[in-house]
């Protein structure tokens, strides 16, 4: 699974380094609801969108819906916050 690389692609703006996977899988369980987290692992693997979808049993109105809470999650500076290292 392809956690930084996942997050790269989704958060906008990065303004430090991540923390390590183990680390990054703990806060984004705590921040994300289930099918949010569910949908993150999937894409961290290079799943298709496609069979994401019907291994989640999302409609396409869902899938959409639940992608665009999960980016909007990973953009707030409280999750961020979760995911930086300062060290």
């Amino acid at each position: 699974m392809q956690i930084e690389a996942t997050l790269k692609s989704l958060i906008k703006v990065i303004n430090y380094p991540f923390k390590e996977p183990q680390e990054l899988e703990m806060a984004l369980r705590k921040r994300l609801t289930k099918k949010e987290f569910k949908l993150f692992r999937e894409l961290a693997s290079n799943t298709p969108k496609e069979e994401i979808a019907k291994k989640l049993n999302f409609d396409t109105p869902e899938f959409e819906r639940v992608e665009q809470n999960l980016i909007k999650k990973l953009n707030q500076e409280q999750t961020k916050q979760l995911l930086y290292s300062y060290d």
